[in-house]
C-alpha cells in the first residue's frame, strides 16, 4: 500500500502549468528584444517621454551684462544653459511615431552643435545666418540616432542644415526687458541637400545681455526628398514632421 502524499507535495498539474508560464514570459522577452532591436527593449515595454515643445527661455543664473548699445553684431552663444531644460542653444526635430508595444510617441532629437549670427540696427535685423550640425543629433535611443545616419535625413551625406534670411526683420519696437514678441523671419532653408523658401515663425527676448530665440517650421518630408526611416519596432512614421530650434546670442 503506498503512502499517502504529503500536503506539502506540488501537484504534477500545477508544475507543468507554472513551468509553460515561465517558459512563454522569457518567449515574449525574447520576441520583444528582438522586435524592439531598432530602438531597445526598454523603448518597447516602457517607452520614454519627450521633451516638450520650444519656448523662448533664458538658462537659471546665467547673467550677462547688457552691452553698451544693442546695434550690431550677435553670435550664437553655445556655452549658456542646459539642453535636458531646454535652455541652451539648439536646433532638431520632432516627428510622431508608432512604435510596437507603446503606441504614439513623439520622436525629439537635437543638436547643440549649431553656429550662427544676426545684425541688430535700431530695429532692423538682418544677416541671419545659421548652420547646424545634423551629425551630432540626439535622442533618446542611440540606435535612432544611428538610422538618421543612412536613412531619412542621411547625415552621413547631408551632416547640416542651414538658413540664411533673405529679408530683413522689422521689430517696430525694441522689446522691453523679459517681454516676448513674435516675428517671422523669411530665408533659405537648406536640408538633406534640398534649398526651400520658408517663413519660419519666432518669439524672441531679451534678458540683459542675451537675445532668446525660439521658433519651430513644418517639415513635409517629400519637399526635402527625404524617405520615412525602417525599422523593427516602428509600425509607422507620419510623413512629415516639425523641425526646432531654440538659439541664446550675445553680443559680439
Amino acid at each position: 500500500m503506498s503512502a499517502p502524499a504529503s500536503s506539502s507535495t506540488v501537484p504534477t498539474s500545477f508544475l507543468r502549468t507554472h513551468k509553460r508560464l515561465v517558459i512563454g514570459a522569457v518567449a515574449v522577452f525574447v520576441i520583444a528584444a528582438v522586435v524592439g532591436g531598432g530602438y531597445g527593449l526598454w523603448y518597447v515595454l516602457i517607452g520614454p517621454s519627450s521633451p516638450a515643445s520650444v519656448t523662448a527661455a533664458f538658462p537659471a543664473g546665467a547673467g550677462v551684462a547688457a552691452p553698451a548699445t544693442l546695434d550690431g553684431s550677435w553670435n550664437v552663444n553655445t556655452t549658456l544653459g542646459s539642453i535636458d531644460a531646454g535652455t541652451s542653444s539648439f536646433a532638431g526635430y520632432r516627428v510622431q511615431e508608432q512604435l510596437v508595444g507603446v503606441g504614439g510617441h513623439t520622436a525629439v532629437g537635437r543638436t547643440t552643435k549649431i553656429s550662427g549670427s544676426m545684425t541688430l540696427t535700431g530695429t532692423v535685423v538682418t544677416n541671419v545666418r545659421m548652420t547646424a550640425d545634423l551629425s551630432a543629433l540626439k535622442s533618446d535611443q542611440d540606435n535612432r540616432d544611428n538610422q538618421l545616419k543612412r536613412q531619412a535625413i542621411e547625415t552621413d551625406v547631408f551632416p547640416t542644415a542651414t538658413f540664411k534670411a533673405t529679408q530683413p526683420i522689422d521689430l517696430g519696437n525694441l522689446p522691453a526687458d523679459g517681454k516676448i514678441v513674435s516675428v517671422n523671419a523669411t530665408g533659405n532653408f537648406t536640408l538633406h541637400g534640398v534649398t526651400r523658401s520658408v517663413t519660419i515663425v519666432l518669439q524672441a527676448a531679451r534678458q540683459g545681455g542675451i537675445i532668446a530665440v525660439a521658433g519651430s517650421l513644418p517639415i513635409v518630408f517629400a519637399d526635402y526628398s527625404i524617405q520615412k526611416p525602417n525599422s523593427f519596432s516602428v509600425l509607422s512614421v507620419d510623413d512629415h514632421g516639425t523641425m526646432e530650434l531654440h538659439l541664446l546670442f550675445t553680443h559680439a
